[in-house]
């Protein structure tokens, strides 16, 4: 997802084929360059002289973090006004199942239970937590927020990290190892992180915008190429990777995706000096797989054979890709956008990767062909030109129409893991591609100005302007936040402990999957629900990937009375039907909130099934053990 070989450093000199291989932790008046400093030196001393320079290279890092994290509480503010009253962005269910997953990796903290699978929710076939979202990493970092605070405030603190944390990551890496310009590896680091691809990301996946490990990692593989010690960069790279393995594996192998079409670029491009490095980078993989093979194994048997695994992604994968057109529109959350902008260009709010607008893609171009002799460069290209194809799906597009002629994602969408992915994502990789070319870009900018002199300087100062103007429109807006249905004073409240024991059902009516996930977010994954909303197998048999399950005959019933679709009577055959259901879902307690539509039919059918309710605040129970016990 950047460039690859020994020449990844941008090049400065008046010569384009010059290359600066020099550690850049050896230069002096970098970060990594200092000498150690003393507490409390005396003013005028080698080590308070020392310690005053180490003050000066680091202001500039902070400055730069505090940019990033004022950008990041711009997109997600919203939601900080009411953590718990509010859903952030336009994909509540998203955040509802996210939130659900916080919820329960902190659960399983505190109680010392899987993390990778859970009967607490579609009970009692439970969820596959691997071949969803995982986050493992995430939720035992957020665990004391969680358990302290909530769900909703780790999710909103989760997702707003999210951004700051890449965005300085990629400006990390870009000004240590890329460019020697801060300023270029800031603007560098800010695409990556605010461009429409994370933004739109930020409507309710935060394990696709959880991409600071992913700087690191793309550095990682280019020094086992470069340095010749594939000991030590395989094991650190390993290190990096099964953290990322944790966080998010979709961002791993769109990552580890990016970097194979970064060599393949640099094999295009120097083939002979790309095959005299392959030795030490093949080796330095392979023990960055066998550290990654023993720290995964098991998860990895859950992602691909364990109990609830699927196989693809539901649907046609077209229906989540993107269109040739969406390139140069703009994004739903971008200055230049609207809420109609990206209709039909896309296939959701979520799903905006590309949206860089003619702006962009021109000033793109330009660097592309202004600097074509730099090899990093041509790499960059090379990466954004793949990911950007593949992310149109397996047809090509012509405006907001598909047509019939195979696009070159055909040939992989029913390779393994190819077929899960969400074609769309794709432009993840185009983006960073775009981010790291503006850095190079402004790095030469930078030194063409440093060099020149009087009317020298113009000519860069004018090219500066003109870059800030084709980003302009591509800056990100707020996310929309719409307020939630509160979850009952039962369930928050904790009077739940007094009707549910420990890993068995409470039923929320009507037996809505968001409802259920809701509920159990509050009560810290306390008790299981039935139903959920998630990605799972067909059937015990059919291990292909479906969008939830199948309701019990008893969850639709409720649902039509509680759209008023039925009268409130049931047959003895229903009631019986209803009992067995409670018993298939081992559940204790069964549970009418006061906001349910059509509550008082909801209540007489309750009533008639399972006797008489009883009122426990603002809700009203019944008791089911004895059906269920």
């Amino acid at each position: 997802m950047t460039a690859s070989g020994p020449e990844i450093r941008s090049r400065t000199s008046a010569d384009p084929d010059a290359v600066t291989e020099t550690a850049v932790v050896d230069a002096p008046g970098r970060p990594g360059a200092s000498d150690e400093t003393r507490t409390g030196a005396v003013a005028g001393t080698p080590a308070a002289e020392a310690q005053t320079s180490r003050w000066q290279r680091i202001r500039p890092d902070l400055l730069v973090a505090a940019v990033y994290l004022a950008g990041a509480l711009w997109v997600t503010g919203r939601g900080w006004l009411d953590h718990g009253g509010r859903l952030l962005g336009t994909r509540p269910n998203d955040q509802g199942f996210n939130e659900w997953m916080l919820a329960y990796a902190a659960h399983a903290v505190s109680h010392l239970e899987n993390p990778f699978f859970t009967t607490l929710q579609n009970a009692p076939n439970g969820v596959n937590l691997m071949t969803n979202v995982g986050m493992q990493l995430p939720g035992l970092v957020l665990a004391p927020i969680t358990l302290l605070f909530g769900a909703s405030f780790s999710y909103l603190l989760f997702i707003t990290l999210n951004l700051a944390g890449t965005g300085y990551a990629w400006y990390h890496v870009l000004s240590r190892h890329v460019v020697s310009s801060r300023v270029a590896a800031f603007g560098g680091g800010l695409f990556c992180a605010f461009a429409p691809a994370l933004v739109s990301h930020s409507n309710g996946h935060p394990h696709i915008t959880a991409q600071w490990l992913v700087p690191f990692i793309v550095w990682r593989v280019v020094r086992l190429a470069r340095d010749g010690r594939p000991v030590r960069d395989g094991l650190v790279l390993g290190a990096l990777v099964v953290a990322q393995f944790f966080i998010s594996l979709e961002i791993l192998f769109l990552a580890a995706l990016g970097c194979l079409m970064m060599v393949l670029g640099y094999l295009v491009c120097r083939p002979r000096e790309a095959l005299r490095r392959a030795r030490p980078l093949v080796g330095g993989l392979a023990i960055t797989g066998v550290l990654v093979g023993a720290a995964a194994a098991y998860p990895l048997w859950m992602q691909f054979a364990g109990p609830q695994h699927r196989v693809g992604h539901p649907g046609n994968p077209d229906v989540y890709a993107l269109t040739l057109g969406s390139f140069v529109r703009y994004a739903t959350e971008s200055v230049a956008g609207s809420p109609t902008s990206a209709l039909r260009w896309g296939p959701n709010t979520t799903e905006q990767a590309s949206f860089y607008g003619w702006s962009v893609v021109v000033l793109a171009l330009a660097a592309c062909w202004w600097l074509r002799r730099e090899i990093i460069v041509r790499v960059l290209a090379v990466v954004a030109a793949i990911s950007a194809v593949f992310s149109i799906g397996t047809t090509w597009t012509v405006g907001t129409r598909r047509t019939a002629v195979p696009a070159p994602f055909a040939l992989v969408t029913e390779l393994p893991v190819f077929d899960s992915v969400v074609a769309a994502r794709f432009a993840l990789i185009t983006t960073v591609a775009l981010g790291v070319l503006l850095a190079v870009a402004g790095n030469r900018l930078a030194a063409v100005g440093v060099a020149g002199a009087g009317e020298g300087r113009l000519v860069p100062r004018l090219a500066a302007v003109a870059v800030f103007a084709a980003l302009l429109p591509i800056l990100p807006t707020p996310l929309e936040a719409r307020g939630r249905v509160p979850v009952p004073d039962f369930v928050t409240g904790g009077a739940w402990r007094e009707h549910v024991a420990p890993g068995r059902t409470l039923v929320p009516v009507p037996v809505d999957g968001m409802t259920s996930l809701y509920w159990s977010s509050a009560a810290l994954a306390g008790f299981a629900v039935p139903s959920g909303y998630f990605l799972g197998p067909v059937s015990d048999t059919d291990a292909t990937g479906r969008w939830g399950v199948e309701p019990q005959p008893t969850a639709t019933l409720l649902t039509a009375v509680s759209a008023g679709e039925r009268p409130a009577t049931v047959s003895p055959a229903e009631i019986e039907q209803a009992r067995a259901d409670v018993r298939y879902w081992k559940a204790d307690a069964v549970a009418l909130p006061d906001r349910a539509r059509h509550h008082d039919d909801l209540k007489t059918v309750l009533d008639t099934m399972f006797g008489p309710g009883q009122r426990v605040d603002d809700v009203w129970v019944w008791d089911v053990r004895s059906w269920t016990r």
